[in-house]
């Protein structure tokens, strides 16, 4: 099973800071890296704290989470293991954990919610879908209804349809589903999407505002 590596995880927040904010996992695509999606950092909530682990195994110019050439699921379960045992230990005194995946990320985040129903509180999942397999967290994710966002474009050419149509049917199962689908987008994150993710996370994970202070009296 393939670790994630504590050197190739990019933060926003110094150590310091972190306790008592919301952790937002982010996790690349296939031959991506830890800063391909930490780029968008500055459109999702600047008071969640911020985590871009890179994939463990080297694809092409950049990394993946799981070998796509090997048969399923045993790839993808390892990799979702190593992911919640990575974030059960990276989310310190964290206030609560969502994941944001795109694409081979997604795939990965979902396996993991779904291994591991007690790791992640919320799952973003961007042009992705579901594996094709009954996982030990099913019923009790049938229960618990996390929240989820879904977003996919209709010119998305990587995601098969009949994958589409399996993946609607299991997350409406087994989530809170925020589905949105954008026309003519292939696989690739727009802007629009990006608003939309940050009012799920605002919505899922509010902010409590801070008392006022009463200012210092003042001797005349």
């Amino acid at each position: 099973m393939s670790s994630i590596d504590p050197a190739h995880v990019i933060w926003s927040t110094p150590v310091a800071e972190r306790a008592g904010k919301p952790l937002l996992v982010l996790l690349h695509g296939l031959g991506s890296d830890e800063g391909g999606l930490f780029r968008l950092s500055p459109y999702l909530p600047l008071d969640h704290v911020i985590a871009s682990p890179r994939g463990p195994i080297a694809s092409g110019e950049g990394w993946s989470w799981f070998d796509v050439a090997a048969p399923r699921p045993a790839p993808l379960n390892a990799a979702a293991d190593a992911l919640a045992e990575w974030i059960a230990t990276a989310r310190g005194d964290a206030s609560s954990v969502a994941v944001l995946g795109f694409s081979q990320g997604g795939v990965l985040g979902l396996q993991a919610l779904r291994r591991h129903p007690e790791t992640i509180d919320a799952l973003v999942l961007l042009s992705a879908i579901a594996d094709e397999t009954v996982d030990p967290g099913d019923p009790e994710l049938e229960v618990l209804r996390p929240p989820v966002f879904w977003g996919r474009g209709t010119s998305d050419r990587v995601v098969p349809a009949d994958q589409v149509m399996a993946t609607r049917a299991w997350l409406e199962e087994h989530s809170t589903l925020t589905e949105r689908i954008y026309e003519d987008v292939g696989h690739w994150i727009t802007d629009a999407e990006l608003g939309e993710v940050h009012t799920f996370l605002r919505g899922v994970f509010p902010i409590e505002p801070t008392e006022p202070t009463e200012p210092d009296s003042v001797a005349g």
